[in-house]
């Protein structure tokens, strides 16, 4: 088995593609697939989100959305909307958002090197997000929401995929979010043995966003092991980037009060551990161990003593900074998952968000963060440790729809 190999991809017929992608299911909720569906026939939220083709206020696990999801999905192919390469492929996939481009490989990897840690994790998942993924891989009997990974970049490799597009791309459209997606079919022998050997030589592959989706791809593995190993069960949907070209937002903090204290004494409190400074206008933070506070009207530069930085992956991380040494101390957040005082707002808002959410009473500070960078990301997954919740904001987003792995 190696590593990454080409898969026989069910995809929209060549004017369809802009009918058929959609956001991904996770980042819009069942009032939001509606009206982005509306009017939208084809969208592929009638598949990843299929509640909406249900009464209001159905569940978005009962068993008849996972029924539903799959009708529409056979319907698009029936009715000739999706349609599945006749073999095996590649595809590389570009996104582009303002100036930013990134470059990377459609391929299913290996559910075996996803357990023996090759595929590297940073989360914990939830059961009942897992058991959702898994009821919607086994209901369609295919993984339609593709899990996004990191590769170590490598000039060669990089090169290699840069150099496919520079053909005519099989879908080239801007999306309502205003996102570009541009996709090319990799059908050459010779370039997809290229391809697969170049990364079979890779040491891990990181998951970036998807925790859930490849822990579901596992169990419904394990729940087919009489197919055997090489079976596409055994391998799950991923679009690999190479890391230096993953752009990464900062994942913003704002807290509902301060914990029985005035701004005055608020602002004392912090002096021990960081350099409080006043500044015009939204502060963005200029490198890791700043951060910007938004209190009472004043924007403010907190930069952290260079001796109050560890070591650890976990712990020099600035989400962890601002946790272990504001959030919980001062504050008495000591479980940001499931304390209801603090919320996440991210960097796609802009600062302005976090100014309107102070300004307007609901809540009483706020804090911009320095994005998370790649490196760091791969150092806590090399280390097998696990980020802290809210750590990375990955945009752009990839689109649902623009490709499915069948299960056969």
């Amino acid at each position: 088995m190696t590593l990454i190999r080409p898969f026989a991809g069910l995809r929209p017929v060549d004017d369809r593609a802009a009918d058929v992608i959609a956001p991904p299911y996770d980042v819009l909720n069942s009032a939001e697939a509606r009206i982005r569906a509306q009017d939208r026939p084809w969208s592929f939220l009638h598949v990843s989100r299929a509640e909406i083709d249900l009464p209001d206020g159905t569940s978005p696990y009962d068993p008849l959305v996972y029924e539903t999801a799959a009708a529409n999905l056979a319907g698009m192919e029936t009715r000739g909307i999706l349609r599945r390469d006749p073999r095996p492929c590649y595809y590389v996939y570009q996104l582009v958002m303002g100036e930013h481009r990134q470059t990377g490989l459609v391929a299913v990897a290996s559910v075996s090197d996803y357990e023996s840690n090759r595929i590297r994790r940073h989360e914990f998942t939830r059961p009942d997000k897992e058991d959702d993924r898994v009821r919607q891989i086994e209901a369609l009997n295919a993984q339609t929401g593709p899990v996004l990974l990191a590769c170590p970049s490598q000039p060669a490799v990089d090169g290699l995929l840069e150099g496919i597009t520079h053909a005519q791309p099989e879908v080239d459209l801007v999306a309502d979010d205003g996102i570009g997606h541009r996709f090319w079919v990799v059908s050459d022998d010779d370039m997809i043995e290229r391809i697969t050997g170049a990364f079979d030589a890779m040491e891990a592959l990181y998951i970036a966003d998807g925790h859930h989706r490849s822990a579901a791809a596992s169990r419904v593995a394990a729940n087919r092991v009489g197919q055997g190993a090489d079976s596409s069960a055994a391998y799950f949907l991923t679009v690999i980037f190479p890391h230096t070209q993953m752009k990464i937002l900062d994942y913003n903090r704002v807290v509902r009060d301060l914990n029985g204290m005035s701004p005055e004494t608020f602002l004392a409190g912090l002096v021990g551990d960081f350099n409080i400074s006043p500044v015009d206008g939204a502060c963005h933070p200029g490198g890791p161990g700043e951060f910007g506070m938004y209190l009472a009207g004043q924007w403010y530069r907190l930069t952290i003593h260079a001796d109050r930085i560890p070591a650890d992956p976990v712990a020099r991380l600035d989400v962890s900074l601002l946790a272990d040494r504001l959030l919980a101390p001062l504050l008495g957040i000591s479980d940001p998952r499931r304390d209801q005082r603090i919320d996440f707002v991210g960097g796609i808002r802009g600062l302005d968000e976090l100014e309107r959410r102070v300004d307007s009473g609901e809540m009483q500070v706020a804090f911009s963060m320095y994005p998370t960078r790649m490196e760091d990301l791969m150092a806590v997954a090399d280390a097998g440790e696990v980020m802290p919740p809210k750590s990375t904001w990955f945009e752009p987003k990839l689109a649902d729809g623009l490709v499915s792995h069948v299960l056969d």
